[in-house]
């Protein structure tokens, strides 16, 4: 409960229901509506119950205080200057900002149909002058300075001590690039400095956790606004050096961080003042890890920033930028696997078809299968031997028969006697013809498939393709289990 210490004016009590005023003691001057009232149309009756109070409205004094602000001319067309605070811009883009002194501060807004007209914009930290009215806005009670021109009158004192302190630093080389370090691809465990109270630290946990949750996260309290927050975010450093120390030292380096994460919401040039510190600054250079600064939003920039290994534009940006993404990993190993299922597939297909000419080449060499080569070659050649043979003696027979027609009977003898002897021979040579053999009922069965002339059952299994000779012919057939059928 608020208490209030000192005497307490009577005037801000509200009067009692039953209070009239005694005789001889003026009323309370009614207020100016009232008296509108009372000039044309006679008294107003009390509301029930009041006994003459007039209890206005919010809308009635917001509309009277607005009345009261348009004519004052001393509003209406105003100059003001002043340091601008934080900046926002909607997304009609209007913009919204505040105009303060040492004392005092007033908000102003800026039609996006003023700004694309004007070449300047206000930045936080910047001295500006300012042309246009001051109105209330009925629905929020604010009095508002709308803004129709801007022009630059200079920097205000926060800006000048930053662009100070960031070219004397600078000038030690705490900025530069050469000194900036490589985050890690997959850090196990992340130090994140925050206030532990504050949506920051809820969204870079919510953003390390969607991302890659097999990082373990290490929360270090600080504060991070006000005149004792440098101070508490040095010691936030300090107690995390110490903590890499022990745990290095107790042989516990899953407990020690690869990356440091300083982060904090967004605000004005004073709110994230913090941040602009020397002694932070210097905390950031000094550290022994990598270091991601998010702090504020993308148009907020601090000396924290320049002294960080990388800048982030928010501290949700920054959750993201130092762990990958699990979804892409995952679609990396898939895209992997399947590169590396085609490569063994490509690789098996080859060595099988190098295997097969192998077993083709094998079989070439075989000696059993040559022997059974040497022999159907043997038995064509030996066919092709009868056939040339019978044709010759058919052919020498015809000449002999046409010469013994011709001869003379003594060479008739003669013929007679020579073709005896060839049909002996010729005889002879029948037994050894195949077509004989076929005559006498006899069949030769080759493989359909090869035309190898089987000589063993075991090389026709029960349903190979059979070509049977006979003496009229070839007769189809298959092998069946209990031997060949037609």
């Amino acid at each position: 409960m608020r208490r209030y210490h000192g005497r307490v004016d009577d005037r801000s009590l509200l009067p009692g229901w039953d209070s009239v005023p005694e005789a001889g003691v003026p009323a309370a001057v009614p207020p100016r509506s009232v008296a509108r009232h009372a000039e044309g149309a006679g008294p107003v009756p009390a509301p029930p119950g009041t006994f003459g109070l007039r209890i206005l409205a919010v809308s009635e004094v917001a509309r009277a205080i607005r009345e009261a602000v348009r004519a004052d001319p001393r509003l209406t067309d105003v100059w003001v200057e002043g340091e601008v605070g934080r900046v926002t811009v909607s997304s009609a883009g209007h913009a919204y900002f505040t105009l303060k002194d040492a004392r005092s501060t007033l908000n102003c807004v800026w039609f996006s149909d003023e700004r694309a007209r004007s070449a300047f914009q206000p930045q936080a930290g910047l001295r500006i002058v300012v042309h246009g009215r001051v109105d209330l806005f009925e629905q929020q009670g604010a009095v508002q300075l709308y803004v129709e021109s801007i022009q630059p009158a200079g920097f205000g004192d926060l800006a000048i001590r930053f662009e100070a302190l960031k070219a004397r630093l600078s000038a030690e080389g705490l900025f530069d690039a050469g000194r900036k370090r490589t985050l890690p691809q997959r850090p196990t465990t992340i130090a994140v400095i925050t206030s532990p109270t504050g949506v920051v630290w809820r969204d870079v946990a919510t953003v390390l956790t969607r991302r890659w949750p097999l990082t373990a996260v290490l929360l270090v309290a600080c504060k991070v606004q006000g005149d004792d927050a440098p101070e508490s975010i040095v010691r936030a450093f300090g107690r995390l050096e110490r903590w890499i120390v022990v745990a290095t030292r107790d042989g516990r380096p899953e407990d020690v961080p690869q990356v440091t994460i300083l982060a904090r919401g967004g605000g004005s040039l004073e709110d994230l003042w913090s941040f602009n510190d020397e002694r932070v600054v210097r905390a950031v250079v000094g550290h022994s890890l990598p270091v991601v600064c998010g702090v504020g939003h993308e148009v907020d920039v601090t000396l924290a920033d320049f002294a960080a290994d990388v800048r982030a534009a928010t501290p949700s940006a920054a959750a993201e930028l130092v762990v990958p993404d699990r979804a892409d990993w995952m679609a990396a190993f898939r895209r992997a696997g399947e590169r590396t299922a085609a490569a063994v597939g490509r690789t098996l297909d080859a060595a099988g078809r190098e295997l097969a000419a192998e077993r083709r080449a094998l079989d070439r060499l075989d000696p059993r299968a040559q022997l059974v080569a040497d022999r159907e070659r043997v038995g064509l050649l030996l066919d092709r031997a009868v056939r040339v043979a019978d044709g010759a003696i058919i052919r020498r027979r015809s000449v002999l028969d046409a010469a013994a027609s011709a001869a003379p009977r003594p060479i008739l003898a003669r013929l007679l006697a020579a073709r005896s002897t060839l049909d002996a021979t010729a005889s002879a040579l029948a037994v050894l013809d195949p077509q004989a053999t076929l005559e006498r009922g006899y069949a030769i069965v080759r493989r359909a498939i090869d035309g190898r002339i089987l000589r063993d059952p075991a090389e026709a299994p029960a349903g190979t393709d059979l070509s049977v000779r006979l003496a009229a012919g070839d007769l189809p057939a298959t092998a069946g289990e209990g031997g060949a059928r037609a």
